[in-house]
């Protein structure tokens, strides 16, 4: 009698290939960490292909070079706010109800470690390295205003708010909500604000700009 052999026979050929998307999230995740550590000067794209257990040619295939890599980080953090905003769902909510959560959006954006550590290590290089500027600038600052300044656009097609120029007024709920705890935090003054702090502030600073813009149908 034969006995059937269930040992699994192994596969012939090359194995598996992780795939590019898996492969480059984890070059961003490292980068993130050497551009914290090391500010952008000292990061060395050696030590992310390390860290994230690649070889540097596989790295420079995907992200061939420093600003490159530098900006995929920035993208990053920036996807995972407009994730976290759930944009449909803002449309079904009261105006001051969605106001309250766009703003702990971007409050919890602004004051997480990554954020403040990033806006530090651009404030401190980009007059060498204008590229990190123009990075920060055209990935992370004017995208949030501009779906910010969107949502403002079509509550003010809708009759419920007169605030004039969105953008304008962006400028004016983002340092309202931001700019006094962000520049006390930077300064080593303070801790970075808690979420039920962010929660408090938002509802104060949505409660007090539509005070000032609401219409009597909104």
């Amino acid at each position: 009698m034969v006995l059937n052999d269930k040992t699994p026979k192994r596969l012939r050929g090359r194995p598996q290939i992780r795939p590019d998307a898996e492969t480059r999230q984890l070059i961003v995740a490292a980068a993130r960490h050497e551009f914290h550590g090391r500010g952008y000067a000292g990061a060395s794209m050696g030590r992310v292909a390390e860290r994230a257990g690649v070889s540097t040619k596989t790295m420079y295939r995907l992200i061939p070079t420093k600003a490159d890599l530098f900006r995929s980080v920035v993208a990053d953090r920036i996807s995972r706010f407009y994730l976290e905003l759930d944009e449909k769902r803002l449309e079904e909510l009261p105006i001051e109800e969605a106001l309250e959560r766009i703003l702990i959006g971007y409050g919890t954006l602004s004051f997480d470690e990554e954020a403040v550590s990033s806006l530090h290590l651009v404030i401190a290089e980009c007059d060498r390295f204008p590229e990190i500027g123009t990075a920060f600038y055209e990935l992370a600052l004017r995208p949030t205003s501009q779906t910010m300044a969107a949502w403002l656009e079509r509550r003010q097609k809708l009759g419920e708010i007169e605030a004039g120029d969105a953008m304008v007024a962006v400028g004016v709920l983002r340092g309202m909500m931001t700019m006094e705890p962000q520049r006390a935090i930077m300064l080593g003054l303070r801790p970075p604000p808690d979420l039920e702090e962010i929660t408090i502030r938002a509802r104060y600073c949505a409660r007090l700009f539509l005070s000032g813009c609401r219409t009597k149908q909104g």
